[in-house]
């Protein structure tokens, strides 16, 4: 799953135990809190066992399940099939297996029952045979627990607001896995945000008066986000430090410059990586920014897609707001904000005028970065950008 992925949790099950699966066929969609992904299955067989059900999370190295090969489906009795393993998952560790909760089986019947009251079946003691929970003991166990709403995550804030009762809103696996990463980075990084004016005026006169040829030349909108990227990508070659991490063996400066760039989802946020900005025009950057931005919002990004970032733009201006304090994407360095580009006021040469004005706001770790060298890196972005050459644009 890539080497800064730790867990992952499965969503569905694409077959169900008991249906062939051919090689290469998608198995199983799991969620991580980078991008969710099928898993395909690197064999022929039978899906013989179902080892971590939906909804769970599981460790890397950890087993999904098992495939008997077609041969052996009838000598080879149930949860002891001829094993293989699913592609880049290895043999359980010790360490794996005791953290793994313990499996069940459910009927279907109770499984869908169980996700239409949102019951967490691990909670539900089961009558059956073996302990099986059958549905009886699933539907007195809805009977007994305090009444309150279910919502779907689509809810709007004018049902919240006028229920009444108690909500309980189920948390996505890619919600819980933002979460878990927002806290690890700021328990883990020593967080400090700085905040620069920009001034955007030419490149707002620029874009107005190159808009139509731009699209019609690219067939894409010419947006400040290429722009700052840009700008970013020639500061992070000037000021090394940003472009690298902090570990315990030492800091680890990268030589590739890739940056992430935040994409809002109605259900989260997912960080694509364009990979070594700094050696791309500005038209390939502006092509390839809107692509990965309309494949990640669409669902199709790959999981190498979102691996290896250096370094994260967060253009949080497009969505109206002025001023942020982004958190950083752990084990980077940094994160620039962008915010709104905002006409109003300003004082230059003693005299009052209107310009098109935004605020930089980058978060660095300052374990490994000072106010100095911050200071030095944003500068380095925003006089570009107010001296912004345009001959690259063309």
């Amino acid at each position: 799953m890539g080497e800064s992925i730790a867990e992952g949790t499965v969503i569905t099950w694409l077959k169900k135990v008991g249906e062939p699966v051919a090689k290469d066929e998608p198995l199983v969609a799991i969620s991580t809190d980078k991008v969710d992904v099928e898993i395909p299955s690197t064999v022929a067989g039978v899906l013989s066992e179902i080892v971590v059900q939906e909804g769970v999370t599981a460790l890397v190295g950890a087993v999904l399940a098992y495939i008997s090969e077609a041969s052996h489906t009838d000598t080879v009795p149930p949860g002891k099939p001829v094993v293989e393993r699913l592609e880049g998952v290895q043999a359980t560790t010790l360490e794996a297996e005791a953290a793994a909760p313990a499996t069940h089986w459910y009927s279907p019947a109770v499984l869908d029952l169980a996700k239409e009251h949102g019951v967490d079946l691990t909670r539900v003691r089961g009558t059956g045979t073996d302990g099986r929970i059958t549905r009886k003991d699933l539907l007195d166990f809805i009977a007994q627990r305090p009444q309150v709403t279910v919502q779907s995550p689509g809810v709007g804030p004018q049902h919240l607001v006028h229920a009444a009762e108690d909500q309980i809103l189920p948390i996505s696996p890619m919600r819980k896995a933002i979460a878990e990463h927002m806290v690890r980075s700021q328990r883990t990084a020593a967080h400090v945000t700085q905040i620069y004016e920009v001034d955007m005026t030419a490149i707002e006169g620029y874009r107005q008066a190159h808009q139509e040829a731009f699209l019609k030349q690219t067939g894409i909108t010419l947006t400040f986000l290429p722009f700052v990227v840009k700008a970013a990508a020639d500061a992070l070659r000037a000021y090394p430090l940003m472009n690298a991490s902090y570990t315990r063996e030492g800091i680890i400066v990268k030589q590739a410059v890739n940056i992430g760039i935040a994409v809002a989802l109605e259900e989260g946020l997912i960080v694509p990586v364009l990979r070594e900005a700094d050696k791309k025009s500005f038209l390939t950057l502006a092509k390839q920014l809107a692509d990965l931005a309309a494949r990640a919002r669409d669902k199709r990004i790959s999981l190498e897609e979102v691996h290896q970032g250096t370094f994260t733009v967060n253009n949080f201006g497009a969505l109206g707001t002025l001023i942020g304090t982004p958190i950083i994407v752990q084990p980077q360095a940094g994160i620039l904000g962008f915010g709104k580009v905002v006409k109003r006021p300003v004082v230059i040469n003693n005299a009052i005028t209107i310009r098109s004005m935004a605020h930089l706001c980058l978060s660095y770790d300052h374990r490994l970065i000072d106010g100095a060298y911050a200071s030095a890196f944003l500068n380095h972005v925003q006089t570009t950008l107010e001296h912004f050459d345009f001959s690259i644009v063309r």
